[in-house]
């Protein structure tokens, strides 16, 4: 039992911490995105930066509710009930 509860805890510390690293990798791209855009025209052209933005950010979203959200209590649910 102990050693389960263990391993439970080890998964749920590599999901978040899975999802702290995604978050930091997120906002340098997206950032460095940003500032090429900026640099190439800025203002006067597409805001192109703003696909990758949104495309990657619903990725993270989805990242997020696997590391702390619903996911994890639903799967607390199915545990608690077997």
């Amino acid at each position: 039992m102990k050693k389960n509860m263990n391993e439970e805890l080890l998964h749920e510390v590599k999901a978040i911490s899975g999802f702290r690293t995604h978050v930091s990798i997120y906002v340098i791209i997206v950032g460095l995105l940003w500032v090429v855009w900026l640099i190439n025209g800025g203002l006067d052209i597409h805001p192109w930066p703003v696909y990758p933005t949104v495309g990657w950010g619903i990725g993270l979203f989805f990242h997020y509710l696997a590391a702390y959200g619903i996911y994890r209590k639903v799967e607390k649910e199915q545990d608690e009930l077997t």
